[in-house]
């Protein structure tokens, strides 16, 4: 599961760091900085674009709406994630897998851990590095009622490594460097990419519990705490 992220970096470091050539006209400036990044919202994912070199920066809404849903067919469902176990077969994702992959840009992610009976304590996830990282996700375009066009995504998990595995059993796919161009490819099916992201390369720390509120957003939740359990931090 990965439903809560941290977005804070600003565009213009993004755009050093994952070499984008270019942006739509639907970006804002600036960025806005998410520190408890909630689904429903929208962020920036970096994609292909058909027939044009280099990749591009692209705002989308964390719910994923697959392109042949129509509106006689009820209100969609919007995951927001996706298993790499099935995404390549499962009929709700598929499609954006073979064609409309993209790279989610995050400074983060939160996950919970279940300590007591209706009690868990919230951690935050980074990389060692401290540097903005990507998460392999699927997006693809969809009309409303209306006719308005919306361009949604999901972030795709796997299960989880030694570090997470503490915590949780799943974790978002995190993606090496050197293996975005080939996600963002033509490839139809890059499954090997779709593991669990090596454990000595990450961080957690247990977070406030003002994290578990969506309208909690600010640079204070992502400070450490001493976890009510005991455990060391990682």
């Amino acid at each position: 599961m990965c439903g809560r992220v941290i977005a804070k970096s600003p565009a213009e470091v993004l755009v050093a760091l994952f070499g984008v050539e270019r942006r739509q006209g639907d970006m804002p400036e600036p960025l806005p900085r998410r520190y408890n990044g909630a689904p429903g919202l929208e962020y920036p994912l970096i994609i292909r674009e058909p027939d044009m070199p280099g990749s591009t920066f692209m705002m989308a809404k964390w719910g994923f709406v697959p392109a042949w849903w129509t509106p006689d067919k009820g209100l969609p469902r919007r995951p927001v994630n996706a298993m790499a176990e099935t995404v390549a077969t499962n009929g709700m994702f598929r499609g954006a897998y073979r064609s409309h992959r993209a790279l989610m840009p995050v400074d983060g992610y939160f996950e919970w851990k279940a300590i007591k009976e209706k009690v868990k304590q919230p951690y935050a996830i980074a990389l060692t590095h401290g540097r903005p990282f990507a998460l392999a996700a699927i997006w693809d375009r969809y009309r409303d009622a209306g006719g308005v066009e919306w361009k949604t995504f999901c972030v795709i998990t796997c299960a989880a490594n030694e570090l997470m595995s503490r915590i949780h059993d799943r974790m978002p796919v995190i993606l090496a460097p050197e293996d975005y161009d080939r996600w963002l490819g033509e490839e139809p099916d890059p499954r090997e990419l779709l593991r669990p992201f090596p454990s000595v390369h990450m961080t957690m720390w247990p977070v406030s519990t003002r994290v578990n509120s969506v309208a909690n957003d600010d640079p204070s939740l992502i400070d450490p705490i001493e976890p009510e359990d005991g455990e060391p931090e990682a």
